[in-house]
This record gives structure tokens, sequence and C-alpha cells, in this order.
């Protein structure tokens, strides 16, 4: 009990704490998260992603694992997440909604926080590079999965994958290091650019909390179980499957690639949801509802789920 407790201090209440004070800004106080995401989006995140993939520890062969490693976990989630949701009768916008919140975790508000906080370093590089592969697959496979929900193409959507600062920031940094024209760390232009990063973590933080004081729940509560399950029983199991088959040779990379999987829904498909979905729903639900409260669910119960899984990933007993 005293080392949960040791590790929820040290590795989640920072995170914990700071996401509640973005909650009480966006209840008592009319605070728009809007531009606060496209700071994020365009300018912090980028450089987060471009300063700790130029300087990263891990070698070539490691980022090539973890991104097919993310690739992967997303195909595999979203197969069985299609099955599960047909074999309980869902249908459309729900059933691409339970997809969308079985696949894609919230690598980058919360995860890239924790994994630093409780595995230093190279716990933030797997992340930052977990995040920008999956960002990559959010606008594409994830938005053809809204798109059906909607009934329509999304071929237009997928063409967001282009409007991305992130996808750009790693193609920068990976042929910065392939030609060995990396700044030295302590340039001026680095240091900009790290502390410019370094900014995103708190942000992304104050934004998750904005959001989910926001968060209307009501009657889809109750319509959360099997999202959550998926999320939060079968995907660490499913990580823990595909660390052991790409065969990573730093236990550290391994173990944040599995904790990685095990975050809570992402917050980018209630953005898709609502544009091809709009209001429309089945039994009385609407989907953008059943997204922001599996949001909210999955979140608030990443707090034990995560302190304990982090506890059993330090220990080694796993990986």
């Amino acid at each position: 009990m005293t080392a949960l407790l040791g590790i929820f201090t040290s590795a989640v209440l920072p995170i914990v704490a700071i996401a509640a004070v973005g909650a009480l800004l966006g209840r008592y106080k009319d605070v728009d998260p809007g531009p606060l995401n496209t700071a994020v989006v365009y300018v912090l995140a980028p450089a987060l992603v471009l300063h700790s993939l130029a300087f990263t520890e891990l070698a070539a062969g490691t980022l090539a694992r973890i991104a097919l490693g993310v690739v992967a976990f997303i195909v595999v989630m979203l197969v069985v997440a299609e099955g599960v949701g047909r074999a309980a009768g869902r249908e459309e916008p729900l059933l691409s909604v339970l997809l969308l919140v079985a696949a894609f975790t919230n690598s980058g508000n919360l995860g890239i926080p924790v994994s630093d906080f409780a595995f230093g370093d190279v716990g933030r590089q797997t992340a930052v590079l977990f995040l920008s592969v999956q960002s990559v697959l959010m606008y594409t496979v994830g938005v053809y999965v809204a798109s059906r929900s909607g009934g329509s193409s999304g071929l237009s959507g997928v063409r967001r994958v282009f409007h991305i600062p992130l996808v750009y920031a790693v193609i920068v940094a990976l042929a910065a290091r392939a030609a060995g024209v990396v700044p030295p760390a302590d340039a001026p232009s680095m240091e900009a650019l790290e502390l410019v990063g370094d900014a995103a973590i708190p942000v992304m933080l104050l934004i998750l909390g904005i959001q989910l004081a926001r968060t209307e729940y009501g009657a889809a509560l109750s319509s959360t179980a099997t999202p959550t399950a998926l999320r939060f029983l079968l995907a660490p199991v499913v990580g823990l499957g595909l660390a052991f088959l790409l065969g990573f040779e730093d236990p550290t990379v391994a173990r944040v690639f599995v904790l990685e999987t095990a975050m809570p829904a992402a917050i980018t498909p209630l953005i898709l949801v609502v544009e091809f979905a709009g209001d429309d729903g089945a039994g009385g639900l609407t989907a953008p509802a059943l997204v922001s409260t599996s949001v909210l669910v999955t979140t608030l119960l990443s707090i034990p789920v995560l302190t304990l899984l982090i506890a059993v990933l330090r220990s080694g007993i796993l990986i």
C-alpha cells in the first residue's frame, strides 16, 4: 500500500492536480479551450515532438518498433470492438463511437505527462512517438470510422492529416538526425524549442480538465460499460502481447508502450463525431453524449488503474 501511495503521489497526483485546476477553470470561469487547443496542436506539441525526437536516446530500430506497435494495436482494437459491438446489437452511429473509444487513447494530454513522471526521459520520448503515430491514424482511419457514423465517405476529412504539424515535426526531426544536422542541445534555437515544447505538458492537462468540466453525461452513463471494459481490460492485454511480439530491447520502452495502451479514451473522437454524426444517435442516446461520457468515465477511472499498472510495470513482473 505504501508503494502504491508513493507511485500515486509521484506519477499520478501531479497530473490530477493540474487537470483539476483546469476543471475548476472550466466550471467557474467561461474559459474556451479552443484557442488553447489550437496553440497545443500547432505550436506546443510540434515543438515537443521535434525536440524529443531530435535528441531521443532511442535507436532507429526501437522507433520503428514503436510505430509498428501503435498501428497493430489500433487495428486489433478496431477489429475486436467491431465484433463486440455487432454481437451486442449496437447500431450506427453508436457502433462507430465504440470503435473510436476502444482504439484511440489519450496519449497526448494524459499519456505524455504520466509517462514522463513515471518513467523519465525515455517515457516521454516513447509517449511522444506513440502520440505522433496515433495522430496520423486518428485523422485517416479515425476519420473514416467517424464518417461512417454519419453516413458519409469522410474522404475530405482524411486530408486533415496533411495539416497536422505533428506529422511534419516527426519528418523533420528524423531527417535531421539521419543527415546529422541537429544543432547542439545548448544552442539557443534548441533551448528555445525545448522551452516551448515543455509548455505543452501543463497546457495539455489544463485543456483536459476544462473539457471534462464541460462534459454532459446524464443518460449516457449506463452505456459506457462496454467501451470502458475494452479500454481498461482488453487494451492493456493487447498492448502487453504486442510488446512481447515486438521484442523491445529496452524494457522501459516496452513498459511505457503498455502504459500508453491503457490510457483513457481520447478526446479528439468527440470532435470527429460531432462533425460527421452531429446529434444522431440510437435508443434515445446521441453519439456525442456517448463519446463525452466515455471520456469522463475512463479518465476518472484511470486514476486508480494507472497507479496500479505503473506499480506492476515498475516491478518488472510483466515485462
